[in-house]
């Protein structure tokens, strides 16, 4: 029946019930049930407690090794929940807020026998939904019937497995004409994903020429810097400076991509700057987390580039990971525009940082 929803419409649903603490279920007759550990409950906790099965506290590759934990499964852990665990105790393990003043949260087993597949889908899940990357899973004999009785979202693995990435595929919803200070002649378009997620926007000056190199820039959203003129970071000055430099030369297009904090959501953000204040850097802050050093996918820029009818650009970046992905994705890079701007006191370890581990050409 085409009311009913398709897998698409059911990956959406996951990703807003975990956002609300209401676990998921992943698989059919064997399976597993998945919560998402920074909204969990205590009532919910104790729920899956008294349910039959051993459950598992999943945390990425990079928490465990903060937490001296062998993740055997390579890019996850799964660390074997006590019966009396606490939503306190789970957290704790999640959230790196309090490593420094409780460093000692071990010592931890964690599993090596069986499969992982599930329980990563879990942890991509949680990602997605721009939540710390942690869930507890409990294994279940008969996922479907589960699922229909406590009325829970549920999740075909094999058909999910595809779409867990950034979707690439798009409408534009509308385009308008937007005067800007440092360019009168600019237009905005709206695209939103089919899968309901966050939609990316593309400022286009002038009427560059489809059948030329296009002066463009990835730029990824950035609530601090870009409105509130944050000085940890140089994403305002970048994103204004490029479209400065759109507007002197008359034309080009921004994509202003919704990828708060390199892709884990501006609540991650803030956690990565409040351990930057304990003395992390910002690749440091991001594996205490468990995140990797970007998390964002560059594929969609060349999709919306694309969509706008250019096959060919002139990238306003400082990251070879730009320029790599836009050829990978056929998005021909005929130069690298240099946009060294926004360097102050506050932001001067941050950019060397991001220089000396994430290669950045600064």
């Amino acid at each position: 029946m085409t009311l009913a929803p398709d897998i698409t419409d059911l990956l959406a649903r996951a990703r807003a019930d975990l956002r609300m603490g209401v676990p998921i279920v992943l698989g059919g007759s064997t399976g597993v049930l998945v919560l998402a550990v920074e909204t969990l409950s205590a009532a919910r906790l104790a729920d899956v407690l008294a349910l039959p099965g051993n459950a598992d506290l999943v945390l990425t590759g990079r928490r465990a090794e903060t937490l001296k934990a062998r993740a055997y499964d390579g890019d996850v852990a799964r660390v074997a929940l006590p019966s009396d665990a606490t939503v306190r105790w789970v957290q704790a393990l999640a959230d790196p807020a309090d490593d420094l003043s409780h460093p000692m949260k071990g010592p931890l087993m964690t599993q090596r026998e069986g499969s992982a597949s599930l329980h990563r889908i879990g942890v991509t899940l949680a990602k997605s939904a721009r939540l710390l990357p942690a869930v507890i899973v409990l294994p279940m004999s008969d996922a479907v019937k589960f699922a229909q009785d406590t009325l829970l979202t549920r999740l075909d693995p094999e058909a999910a497995m595809p779409r867990l990435g950034a979707s690439l595929v798009f409408d534009r919803v509308v385009s308008a004409r937007v005067p800007l200070r440092a360019a009168q002649n600019a237009r905005l378009h709206v695209f939103r994903p089919e899968d309901g997620s966050e939609e990316h926007y593309a400022i286009e000056i002038g009427r560059p020429d489809r059948e030329k190199p296009v002066l463009a820039r990835l730029h990824s959203a950035c609530f601090t810097g870009d409105l509130l003129g944050s000085l940890k970071c140089d994403c305002g000055p970048q994103l204004n400076g490029a479209l400065e430099s759109m507007g002197a030369n008359g034309e080009g297009v921004l994509l202003y991509l919704n990828q708060e904090g390199r892709g884990i959501g501006l609540a991650n953000k803030m956690r990565a700057y409040a351990l930057q204040d304990q003395g992390f850097d910002t690749v440091e802050a991001n594996h205490r987390l468990g995140f990797e050093d970007d998390e964002r996918d560059f594929r969609i820029g060349s999709e919306l580039l694309r969509e706008l009818g250019f096959s060919s650009v002139r990238l306003m970046t400082n990251n070879p990971a730009k320029i790599d992905m836009m050829q990978r994705c056929g998005i021909e890079v005929s130069e690298r525009v240099p946009l060294k701007v926004g360097e102050n006191p506050h932001n001067t370890n941050y950019l060397a940082t991001k220089a000396r581990k994430s290669g950045h050409l600064l």
